[in-house]
């Protein structure tokens, strides 16, 4: 009894780690839809690919704020490349619709010029973003430049420019947590969710 006491006390725990099966934000349900194990084990496997592809070679990671915070925190635990990381902060989305335009809140705070360059998105969607920063990184003409995404909707993505690096490929449904919002809400949840 006390074994048995105690594995339901651990999956209690365990399950309470990696966030509740479902959740309401401003009034909209989502449930649970990759737990935050799956999310780290794809980034290892994103960085072991990363590692191998940058073997003697420095790497500037530019993170795109604010949705990908979370994911290059972890990503960066396992890079053991000699690399560093600036941020950019980019807007594409209202509420759970993007707006098809891109605002660089804040431009990058030193140049990329010769830099083996990396820039590190939470989601690629329609693409909008990704073109947009293509355009602000190669004004500065790094000596390459390749883009790694945690999340990609390959069904929704209409752009030209390869994402090299994928952790995980979903369909096209509005998800929140892990440093994806909805309306600034849910970055914190260590779980990625879809509604309802």
């Amino acid at each position: 009894m006390r074994i048995f006491a105690e594995f339901l006390l651990f999956f209690y725990f365990c399950e309470m780690a990696n966030g509740p099966s479902e959740i309401s934000l401003l009034g909209i349900d989502f449930e649970k839809y990759i737990p935050h194990a799956q999310i780290i084990t794809s980034i290892q496997n994103v960085a072991e690919e990363i590692n191998r592809d940058y073997q003697g070679k420095e790497i500037k990671f530019v993170s795109v704020l604010n949705g990908a915070f979370m994911f290059t925190s972890d990503l960066l635990k396992y890079i053991t490349v000699p690399c560093s990381v600036v941020f950019i902060r980019a807007k594409s989305y209202h509420g759970m619709n993007s707006t098809g335009e891109v605002t660089l809140a804040t431009d990058l705070s030193e140049p990329l010029v010769d830099k083996h360059v990396i820039v590190l998105e939470d989601i690629v969607d329609t693409g909008v973003t990704i073109r947009a920063l293509s355009e602000r990184i190669e004004k500065e003409n790094p000596a390459s430049y390749k883009v790694c995404s945690l999340l990609i909707k390959p069904d929704t993505y209409k752009g030209d420019r390869k994402i090299d690096y994928v952790a995980l490929q979903i369909p096209n449904d509005f998800i929140v947590g892990y440093g994806l919002d909805y309306n600034e809400y849910g970055r914190n949840l260590p779980d990625i969710y879809k509604v309802k």
